[in-house]
């Protein structure tokens, strides 16, 4: 009985079980059906807002600046050439690399001698042919004397020839007389032609003494000139570049000697595109004579010249592009021919355009502005110019609109912004300056007065900017930059 007992207990716990089971996997289904049958809940979300740096677009008057690069050259340099050969005997003190010359100032002499030699053997015979052409004329007085005394006798022989025909017509001469002053009248006729023909002669050999003295005097005047062509002079104000002579050094006709740059007249070439190009010509496609700045940054200090545009170029180059135009500099402090420089060119000023950064403009031609409620909204402008960083826009409706100076991709119509507003007249950060002690000051004006590889007008900069109560930081870090090299 005990057996059975526990038999029946086990199996009603066993049946108890079993249906606690499956009233657990029907509680299980019946959720997981639940679940996915119903709807989801989404949390409610806050609208993202972006903060953008937005600037107002007012419309003025830009000049705009075309930046371009190019090179200074002299708008006079002269070829040094020997025009005669032989030893070089004299050289100035200033003929030497990088030495100011004045005009009119003796450069080199070259051996004479030879020179000399040839002028007095030219001289000599310009003296005989003088002596010719004085026989030659008293020669011609002569003749023209003895003409005159052969016309006389032959006057005085055919009066006589006339007077004995008149005898013998009257029957008191007789033929042989007569024959005989006829002898002697064509005697005196024939002498007056020898005496023609002695003037003649007389005449072309006073002709040929001109000619002879005119030859002397050319020979004359060109061993002159050789002569002169010994000596070399300064043709105008200017220094003196790639000097290849020495005192004593033997030289050729026509050999370099060196190169005389006027360093006063510069002028800077550049070479701009042709769209460039284009907006620099006038209404009758002239090239305007517009104002240029030069910039040239030595040391962290900018030498500036200005200047205005002059010429460009006949033709384009072979294998190049665009237009090479020249502007002359003024008062040029500084510069060299040979040096790279900036060149920027003030254009014609461009009416009623709004100048934002390049950033706020997009690859499809819109800007994007402020609307109700801080929302963006895409408006359509025209790119007038670039400049640099900057962008010239004009645009229906864009005058006095908030323009987003700085797009991204998270940004586009609809967007709730936070606006920072700045003013876009703001200037450029000013350069950083330093109060330099007496001990550092003293420093770099002893490394730039020593320093052979600057020019006397960048020593004179730099040294003036050393001497202001603040100086320059960039300036200052370059230059200890190059003293611990």
């Amino acid at each position: 009985m005990r057996f059975l007992r526990q038999s029946l207990t086990g199996l009603m716990l066993l049946a108890v079980t079993l249906v606690v089971l499956v009233y657990a996997g029907v509680l299980v289904r019946d959720a997981v059906q639940d679940r996915m049958n119903a709807s989801p809940q989404v949390p409610p979300q806050r609208e993202r807002v972006f903060t953008v740096n937005v600037q107002t677009a007012v419309p003025r008057s830009v000049t705009p600046i075309l930046t371009a690069f190019g090179e200074v050259q002299s708008l006079r340099t002269l070829e040094l050439r020997a025009a005669a050969s032989g030893t070089v005997i004299m050289l100035s003190d200033n003929f030497e690399e990088g030495a100011r010359v004045e005009k009119g100032e003796v450069l080199l002499r070259i051996d004479p001698d030879n020179a000399q030699s040839a002028l007095d053997r030219a001289e000599s015979d310009l003296a005989d042919a003088h002596a010719e052409q004085r026989e030659a004329a008293r020669a011609l007085e002569l003749a023209r004397d003895e003409l005159a005394a052969a016309q006389e006798q032959a006057a005085l022989r055919e009066r006589a020839f006339q007077r004995q025909k008149d005898l013998e017509s009257r029957g008191v001469g007789t033929a042989a007389a007569v024959e005989t002053a006829e002898l002697a009248a064509s005697s005196a006729r024939q002498a007056v032609l020898t005496r023609r023909q002695a003037l003649s002669q007389a005449e072309a050999r006073v002709e040929r003494a001109e000619t002879a003295l005119a030859r002397a005097r050319i020979v004359r005047d060109e061993a002159r000139r050789r002569l002169n062509d010994t000596v070399m002079h300064a043709e105008f104000d200017g220094s003196l570049n790639e000097v290849n002579v020495v005192e004593g050094g033997l030289v050729s006709t026509n050999e370099r000697l060196a190169e005389l740059v006027d360093d006063t007249a510069l002028e800077v070439a550049l070479r701009v595109s042709t769209a460039q190009y284009a907006r620099l010509l006038d209404d009758e496609g002239r090239l305007r004579p517009l104002p240029v700045t030069v910039t040239l940054s030595v040391m962290g200090v900018d030498l500036e010249a200005t200047g205005v545009l002059k010429r460009d170029s006949a033709a384009v180059g072979e294998g190049q592009s665009g237009r090479l135009i020249f502007a002359r500099l003024d008062r040029a402090r500084g510069f060299k021919p040979g040096d790279f420089v900036t060149v920027r060119v003030s254009e014609p000023e461009i009416d009623n355009v709004v100048r934002l950064p390049a950033t706020a403009l997009a690859a499809d031609g819109t800007v994007l502005v402020l609307g109700d409620d801080d929302r963006l909204a895409p408006l359509a402008v025209t790119l007038v110019r670039r400049q640099g960083d900057d962008v010239l826009l004009r645009g229906d409706g864009l005058a006095g609109r908030e323009v987003v100076r700085e797009r991204s991709p998270l940004l586009g119509e609809g967007i709730k912004v936070r606006p920072l507003r700045q003013d876009d007249q703001g200037a450029d950060a000013a350069p950083a300056l330093l109060d330099l002690s007496e001990e550092r000051r003293a420093r770099l004006v002893a490394y730039v007065e020593g320093d052979g590889s600057m020019t006397e007008a960048v020593k004179s900069t730099i040294l003036d900017r050393l001497q202001q109560p603040r100086v320059p930081a960039q300036m200052v870090e370059r230059l200890e930059s190059r003293m611990g090299g």
